[in-house]
Formats: structure tokens, C-alpha cells, sequence
């Protein structure tokens, strides 16, 4: 059984950005501390707690604040009232928050500023979409599929839509043209006007597309390895499924199961953008000793 690696997946350099900034800041001695899982990849979270990185909640700021431990902001990003929060209570912040992340935040900022309807293709609960909400004091609409759309969206009044930074690109199309056809139908004079469409899906995300249907079909079963939590892993696996049914996600090697290497002479091993080369290559070995 040749088992191969995806040599084109793993963290992506934003993902990367944050983890050296976090490798950086362990070695200096002081403790550090990170809001939330900082990235959705249980086994690379592990890891960088052993080097003595910390993670906390929102809550336990404070604590953190009693310790003297500074306190990284993740790559997803975080509202304002974060900041607010941690300067009241004297903490020393170290942002890695992606920029792509970033420059979306900017930009839902400037169009609230300008009294835009503001229409986000994402998940609402999602960490980079809760500091999107906060640049916009929550006012915006964050919706996840065309129907939801359609529902909420108020197409008479200027809009623009963005979107969460991992979503699929294919599916914010299919959104953004049914808005179109929707103001079309409503608005007599200047429908084009109404709606401004701002493709923020980071292109690393889109990128892989092409190269994962590619890596898909070139092997009979793909293992794509990804934390639960990731919503750029599901989107990644889908595309790899649709190419490949026989493509399983697993969040750990000891998920795999001997079925599905029955009588397979091929095997592929992918993951999201925030799984670690060194832990898909873990995988592999797995397979080769207990399968091949």
C-alpha cells in the first residue's frame, strides 16, 4: 500500500503567523496566554501547551491579569470591547490576528460607517465572525445559506455582502447571484446599484481547491485529517468528497478503521489549513504499520 501526504496542505501563513508569534512569546519567559483554542487543531494545541502556552477564556482575563501573563489574540481575530477590556485591566496584548481577518474587519467598519446593510456569508457563533459583529456593534446580518438570505435580507436598501473568511466560494456566489436576481426583481430604477459584492474568502482557502479534486481523484481512499471545530476543514473535506466518496474525516489516528483500507493499494492524506504537516505524516505512519 503506497500511503502519500498532501505536500500542499497544512497551515496556511496565517495560521503559521500566529504560531510563530506564540513560539516567539513562550521564549521570552514570561507567561502567555491565548483566548480561545488558538487555532482548531486539538494536536497542535497540545503541543504548544507543552512549550507552556496557556489557553483562557474571556472570563478568566483577570486571572490573567493578576499573573502578569500576556495575552495573544489568535489569528481569528477579536471585537473591541477585548481590547477595551484588556487595557482597563493593564494587560499586555500580542495580536496575531490574520490580516486578511484584519482587512475584512476594516472593511465591514467603514461600510457601517457609512450606513450600509451589511450581509455576512458565515457562521454566527464562529470566533472570527463574533469580532467581525463587534466592529459593527452587531449590526449586520450573518447568514448561512441562500434561503437565509432571502428571508432576512431587506433588498431595497443599499447593501454589501461579504464573507467569513474560510466559507466556500462557490456557495457565496450562488448567494451573491441570488441577491442580485432578488433586487432585480423588487427595484425598478438602479438595481445594480443596490448591492456591492466583496469576495473576502481568504485565497489560500479558495486556492487549494483545484489541487484537492486533483489530489482526490488521484487515490483510491483520502483520509482528510482536521480538528471538529475547524470550519475550513469542512469545507475542504466536502470538496475532497465530492470528488472522492471514499474519503473519511478524522480528527485522530486512532479514528481510522481497518475497513477501509481493505483490498487499497493507494492511499492520500490531506487536512484543513490549520492541520500540521508533522501530525498528517504521524497518520501515515499509522496506517503503514497497523494497515498496509
Amino acid at each position: 500500500m503506497q500511503v502519500h501526504v498532501d505536500p500542499h496542505a497544512g497551515f496556511c501563513w496565517g495560521v503559521i503567523r500566529t504560531i510563530q508569534i506564540a513560539e516567539e512569546s513562550l521564549q521570552q519567559g514570561q507567561p502567555v496566554y491565548v483566548l480561545g483554542q488558538i487555532i482548531h487543531n486539538p494536536r497542535e494545541v497540545e503541543r504548544l501547551e507543552r512549550l507552556g502556552l496557556r489557553t483562557i477564556t474571556h472570563e478568566q482575563l483577570p486571572e490573567a491579569a493578576q499573573h502578569g501573563a500576556r495575552v495573544l489574540i489568535r489569528a481569528h481575530g477579536e471585537p473591541p470591547s477585548t481590547y477595551q477590556q484588556a487595557w482597563q485591566l493593564g494587560i499586555e496584548l500580542v495580536d496575531a490576528t490574520c490580516p486578511i481577518v484584519a482587512k475584512l474587519q476594516e472593511r465591514v467598519r467603514k461600510f457601517h460607517l457609512l450606513g450600509y446593510q451589511i450581509v455576512i456569508f458565515g457562521k454566527p457563533e464562529h470566533p472570527e465572525m463574533v469580532g467581525v459583529r463587534g466592529v459593527c456593534d452587531d449590526r449586520c446580518l450573518i447568514v448561512r445559506s441562500v434561503e437565509e438570505a432571502l428571508q432576512r435580507v431587506d433588498c431595497t436598501r443599499p447593501t454589501v455582502l461579504f464573507s467569513q473568511t474560510t466559507m466556500d466560494k462557490k456557495a457565496f456566489a450562488e448567494l451573491a447571484g441570488a441577491l442580485r436576481q432578488r433586487i432585480r426583481q423588487l427595484v425598478v430604477e438602479d438595481p445594480e446599484g443596490l448591492l456591492q459584492v466583496k469576495d473576502t474568502i481568504c485565497g489560500q482557502v479558495a486556492g487549494r481547491e483545484e489541487h484537492l479534486r486533483a489530489f482526490a481523484a488521484a487515490h483510491e481512499v483520502v483520509i482528510f485529517v482536521a480538528g471538529r471545530a475547524s470550519s475550513n476543514g469542512r469545507v475542504l473535506y466536502e470538496i475532497c468528497r465530492s470528488v472522492n466518496p471514499r474519503t473519511y474525516f478524522v480528527e485522530a489516528a486512532d479514528e481510522l478503521q481497518a475497513e477501509w483500507f481493505e483490498g487499497v493499494s493507494s492511499v492520500g492524506i490531506t487536512g484543513a489549513t490549520s492541520t500540521p504537516q508533522w501530525y498528517m505524516h504521524e497518520v501515515a505512519r499509522y496506517i503503514r504499520q497497523r494497515f498496509a
